[in-house]
């Protein structure tokens, strides 16, 4: 006959869980069948002998005072000193008395109980090691197939052995998925819904998500030779990333945005065409804030940084430029560097650069006087 642990032992295989919580499961359910078949206040013991890969299950009756009022409560587990000792002398409270439990003896009922209970326990150990399995999996990349989208507006996702579920919420503005279509999205949480089971939340708007695409398109971020130290979004509108390196001859926004745009380019497509600018960070309030409202100029900065709180001054002609589209570009440089701005417009007007430099060209000299001395 076959030993119960090689029986034990395949099943762990076949349902992809380990030795150990396929053993467990198997102890759990005998407990409770044996519990079934007596009473649910009495405790069971199992012991597996691991030579002769077999089992025996016993019956633990704990000693108590006899004016003990578990005696009364539970009088499946206890029993009272003066009773004990009619056994044995040597008897003291806290000691356990054991007997052993024969489950054969129960027959049928007892082999359908315990194939219910193992059932059930091994299916709570394949969740527990997938809610394991893809809870160390949290904050990274998730790659997926469209199952369906319910009345709900929700996307249903179909992620190795579980189903990731993205909410409206947490979905693009303006993005649309079909059945079949291929996504990406950032696992936000592992959790249990009396609805959905066991279940993966994603999440395609959440700042973390543009960090992960970023460690994944740029292998400096990957390698840890830059590190992006914040980042801000306006899902599928615009986006503000902070970078530094601590490597004098590495220009993080160069790796960040690539030749020619190329790296920055993919990640912008994956976010739905998201503008996205990258910044260096500074450990100076005040040189942050000043280029995380870029392309805005600012002319001064009056921080405090106890109520995180910057009062910028500057012209009426960048003022436009550094609330941005429905303050769009304000909103982000804050959430950015963690600082409520506020803008104090004063007189002037900032003069820049034109893009291509000056357009007036340097008078060439045509005076050789100061040259004659080198021929004397």
């Amino acid at each position: 006959m076959e030993k119960i642990l090689d029986i034990i032992e395949a099943i762990a295989h076949e349902k992809n869980i380990s030795r150990e919580n396929a053993i467990e499961a198997f102890k759990d359910a005998l407990i409770n069948t044996a519990k079934r078949l007596t009473s649910p206040s009495s405790d069971f013991e199992v012991i597996i002998d691991n030579d002769t890969k077999t089992y025996s299950v016993n019956k633990v009756i704990t000693v108590v005072p006899d004016d003990d009022e578990r005696l009364e409560e539970e009088p499946d587990s206890y029993i009272s000193l003066s009773e004990a000792k009619e056994f044995d002398d040597s008897i003291e409270v806290g000691d356990q008395l054991k007997e052993e439990f024969v489950l054969e003896d129960y027959g049928r009922t007892a082999s359908a109980n315990l194939f219910r209970e193992l059932e059930y326990h091994v299916q709570r150990r394949i969740e527990q090691d997938l809610f394991e399995k893809y809870r160390e999996k949290v904050g990274t990349v998730m790659l997926g197939t469209v199952n369906r989208i319910d009345n709900d507006d929700n996307t249903h996702v179909e992620i190795g052995e579980l189903k990731g579920i993205l909410t409206r919420r947490n979905r693009i503005k303006g993005e649309t998925f079909k059945r079949g279509d291929t996504i990406r999205a950032l696992l936000r949480y592992v959790s249990v819904d009396p609805q959905y089971g066991l279940f993966l939340e994603l999440t395609r708007t959440s700042p973390k998500f543009l960090e992960a695409l970023m460690a994944n398109e740029v292998p400096e971020i990957a390698d840890g030779v830059v590190e992006i130290v914040a980042a801000s979004r306006i899902p599928g509108e615009r986006a503000k990333i902070a970078l530094k390196t601590d490597q004098m001859n590495v220009d993080p926004i160069g790796a960040a945005v690539g030749v020619k745009g190329v790296r920055i380019n993919a990640v912008s497509e994956e976010l739905n065409g998201e503008n996205i600018d990258c910044i260096e960070y500074s450990p100076i309030p005040e040189i942050f804030i000043t280029r995380a409202l870029s392309p805005a100029i600012t002319q001064n900065i009056k921080v405090d940084a106890e109520a995180k709180k910057a009062v910028v001054d500057i012209t009426g002609d960048q003022k436009a430029k550094a609330i941005g589209k429905s303050g769009i570009n304000i909103r982000l440089a804050s959430m950015l560097t963690g600082y409520d701005i506020e803008l104090n417009e004063v007189d002037g007007v900032t003069e820049r650069q034109s893009e291509g430099g000056s357009t007036a060209e340097p008078e060439k000299t045509t005076d050789t006087a100061a040259l004659e001395s080198l021929f004397k």
